[in-house]
């Protein structure tokens, strides 16, 4: 991962890095750090970039870009993620650090361009081009301009590689956010709140 600009956010997790090796070190308790890139795909909170475009595009709301939407980040598919997680818990070595990329460095605009292309393809829309909704509003305080990650270790000491293109990943994605209605009905509504309180009650 490229050296991030000074701020809250990235300083949190180089800190529990330190913190996790430190333990490792002076103690000896086993530990392994993991660290990925942006994650993507099925069940994620809807507040989150991708997921909230697609709900957007399907609805025609406002698709709010920050900025210009030129920072750039790394995807990766959350199935390739867990299979990443699994390797390193089976082959890693302890006291060692793996960065977990998708090889897929995106334009945040380039995301939101695709999501629209692919909801207009599926629903067959013959309407006005859904990157028309495209809205750019004011920047958030420390948007960092590029997250990079150098996935090469992992793929070199225990042979992990994603399995998904970004192509391929946000096509599932779109379809599964599209196929589960009800899921994203439950979820933006609260409505998984009362299953939480009725299942784990005390």
């Amino acid at each position: 991962m490229t050296a991030p600009e000074l701020r809250p956010y990235s300083a949190s997790k180089a800190g529990s890095d330190l913190l996790v090796l430190g333990y490792f070190k002076t103690y000896k308790i086993p530990a392994i750090v993991t660290r990925a890139s942006n994650n993507y795909g099925p069940y994620q909170f809807p507040e989150k970039l991708i997921p909230l475009m697609i709900l957007n595009a399907l609805n025609r709301k406002p698709l709010p870009v920050y900025g210009d939407g030129q920072n750039v980040r790394d995807w990766l598919y959350v199935e390739d993620h867990c299979e990443a997680i699994a390797t390193v818990l089976q082959q890693g070595r302890t006291g060692e650090t793996y960065n977990i990329g998708g090889w897929n460095e995106k334009r945040n605009l380039a995301i939101v361009e695709t999501i629209c292309d692919i909801v207009d393809e599926i629903t067959g829309s013959r309407e006005t081009p859904r990157r028309s909704l495209i809205t750019f509003v004011k920047d958030r305080p420390g948007h960092d301009q590029r997250y990079a990650m150098d996935a090469s270790k992992i793929e070199r000491e225990l042979g992990w590689r994603p399995r998904e293109t970004f192509e391929t990943g946000i096509r599932k994605t779109v379809r599964w956010y599209l196929e589960n209605e009800e899921w994203v009905r439950d979820v933006t509504s609260g409505g998984y709140r009362q299953w939480i309180e009725t299942h784990y009650s005390s």
